[in-house]
């Protein structure tokens, strides 16, 4: 196995130097504190710099973290803060479904599985909890889809839409008025779109100010899913609605 990278490693210290204390610190301060060379303290420190990691100030020189970092440290909390409030409700949901249950948000043009209950029976399921899902062939991404116009535009300007099935979208005009239909509706369903003989359901998830910040959804055989017709059960989107409802409430989306 390869060893560890040592310029990530510094700059990692760099990093966790930055974090404590007053948070402000010059080049010589850091150079000193992590036996450094001025010169290599300096490079990562440019680099850092660079991609919004760092900043330094105009006035003192001294250099403190930077937005960016800070973006990422509160995304990463906003997703742990989902997972735990979705916690209940989405054990609720799983037994009053009968189905498996996951909480999806939107990463890199696609969806993040950040929590999976199984479905409560004795068969043999894998975890997906990290793993990454289309955002146009499933309920969770469709949803996510329907209230993220950025994600959508660039997903509609692409050429042909990946097919995973036969019965995957992939015109940009079947998903535009799919979109407009679960804004309209407020939930999502999918059939066979992404797997072969399993189907899905998923309603938004809103914190503070009505805004989306994830889905949840329930998915299995298409059979236990849908009716003859492919159409999702209504009792199933009722259960996926009242879940993602009292999610949202405890998140502090007044509206719901």
């Amino acid at each position: 196995m390869p060893g560890p990278v040592q310029s990530i490693e510094r700059a990692a210290a760099i990093l966790r130097l930055l974090a404590r204390g007053s948070g402000r610190h010059s080049l010589g301060e850091i150079a000193g504190s992590l036996g450094l060379a001025r010169g290599t303290a300096h490079g990562i420190l440019r680099t850092l710099q660079g991609v919004g990691f760092v900043e330094q100030d105009e006035a003192t020189g001294k250099y403190q973290l930077g937005a960016a970092l800070l973006h990422l440290g509160t995304s990463y909390l906003d997703v742990n803060e989902l997972r735990s409030r979705a916690i209940n409700w989405a054990d609720a949901l799983a037994a009053r479904s009968g189905e498996a249950v996951r909480i999806g948000t939107l990463l890199d043009g696609q969806v993040l599985v950040v929590h999976h209950v199984f479905r409560p029976d004795d068969t043999l399921q894998a975890l997906d909890v990290g793993t990454l899902v289309p955002l146009h062939a499933t309920a969770l991404g469709k949803v996510l889809l329907a209230y993220d116009t950025t994600v959508t535009a660039e997903l509609l300007a692409m050429p042909e839409l990946t097919a995973y099935s036969r019965h995957t979208i992939t015109s940009s005009q079947v998903l535009t008025r799919t979109l407009k239909e679960i804004r309209d509706g407020g939930w999502a369903a999918e059939a066979e779109e992404f797997t072969v003989g399993e189907a899905g359901v998923a309603a938004p998830i809103r914190g503070h100010g009505g805004l989306v910040v994830g889905a949840i959804g329930i998915s299995g055989a298409v059979e236990r899913i849908c009716d003859v017709r492919g159409r999702p059960q209504p009792k199933l989107v009722t259960f996926v609605r009242d879940a993602a409802r009292a999610v949202s409430r405890d998140l502090g989306a007044s509206r719901w």
